[in-house]
Order: C-alpha cells, then structure tokens, then sequence
C-alpha cells in the first residue's frame, strides 16, 4: 500500500537537480514528505510542477520567493492539512499579484481544501490578466468561491479554465458556462465530487490525498 500512495513518498531537497541542470527547461516532483525547495535562481525552467496530496507550506514559500525569469506553466498541488498541506492563501500571495514571474501563462493552483479561499483571491489577483489558462481543479470548490471568482475580473481572455472535480451546484455552473463559453474559453467542469454526511456534517474531499 505505501508504493501506491501518493503521500507515502520520500522527497527531500530538490533544488540540487537545478543547480546541476542550468539548461533544465522542466522539473515535476511528485509527494511532499521532507520535501524542501528554498528559493533559487534559474534562467530556463519553463515548466514547474508539484504533485502531492499535502504540500508543505515552506516549499511553496520557496517558490514563491525564487527568480524563474522563464517560468511559463506552474502547477500546484496543495493538498490538504492533515498530510503536511498547510499552505495558506498569504502564501501564495507572491504569485497572485504578478511580476514575480513576468513569462507565466499558466497558473494551477489545485487539489486544496480551501479552494474557496483561493478562487476568492485569484477573482482580484493581478497576474490573472497576464494568463492564458488557469486551473483551479481538484479541490473543495462550492458555490462560494466559484461565484467570488465569476463576479471578479473578467476571465473572458482565457483559452481555457479548469475546474473539474469540484462542488459546484448545476445552477451556478451554468452561470459559468453563460458567461464564458461564448467569448471561447473552454470551460471544464466536469466530475462532481462526492459529499459525504456524518451527524449532520457534510465532507467534502479533493482528489488526492493519501
């Protein structure tokens, strides 16, 4: 069971591998235990990926805080608390408000269990005007967040907007739908996560976790 589980994996500092590689176009870690990125400097990464079912909070720090000058596509799974997930949204301020990586074009920030929270941020963040795609998948989004983020700037310059496996009740997906499939963002919302009620408490769950 631990070679199948995502959160079972043993990382360690991987900002070696970019020292090592200064040509390195594109690095993907998978799993967030021990896993540790202070900030660095790198002239050609393009494509920077974190895949993990808790990402600790002081990596995403680090990324915040490093100089990727090309840095076109960042991917982010944050995960949850209970498996070392504890970044917050003032984390992830640094990207949000744009300049820190003037050739970004994509930006995910998903598998979060305040995706709320988030959605609410991005629907004011200035780098979403620099942004061909944005995705916000995989995580506990409800109404809540996805109307903070609809009622925000407009995302009609978007190719494309992912949201899939989320929260949303169909009326206000296809509010959604309404106001950005005409100008040709393509608009995923597909796989509707599963609630589970306990003594009248309702649980929602990201995609990955364990």
């Amino acid at each position: 069971m631990e070679e199948a589980e995502i959160s079972w994996i043993e990382q360690s500092d991987v900002t070696p591998v970019l020292a090592a590689y200064p040509l390195l176009e594109e690095l993907g870690i998978r799993g967030g235990s021990g896993l540790r990125f202070p900030a660095v400097r790198h002239e050609h990464l393009r494509t920077l990926r974190f895949e993990s079912g808790g990402l600790p909070g002081e990596v995403v720090r680090g990324v915040a805080g490093s100089e990727l000058p090309a840095l076109e596509h960042l991917d982010i799974w944050l995960g949850v608390s209970e498996y070392g997930g504890d970044a917050t949204v003032a984390d992830l301020a640094p990207f949000l408000t744009g300049g820190g990586f003037p050739a970004l074009r994509h930006l995910g920030l998903r598998n979060s269990e305040i995706q709320d929270e988030i959605a609410t941020a991005v629907a004011s963040a200035p780098v979403v005007a620099q942004l061909t795609s944005l995705d916000l998948s995989m995580g506990v989004l409800t109404d809540e967040g996805m109307i903070a983020l609809l009622d925000g700037q407009p995302l009609t310059h978007l190719t494309k907007l992912d949201l899939h496996h989320n929260y949303v009740t169909e009326p206000v997906a296809e509010r959604v739908r309404a106001a950005l499939e005409p100008s040709g963002v393509e608009v995923d919302l597909s796989e509707p996560g599963d609630t589970w009620e306990h003594e009248g408490v309702v649980h929602r769950y990201t995609a990955v976790a364990e």
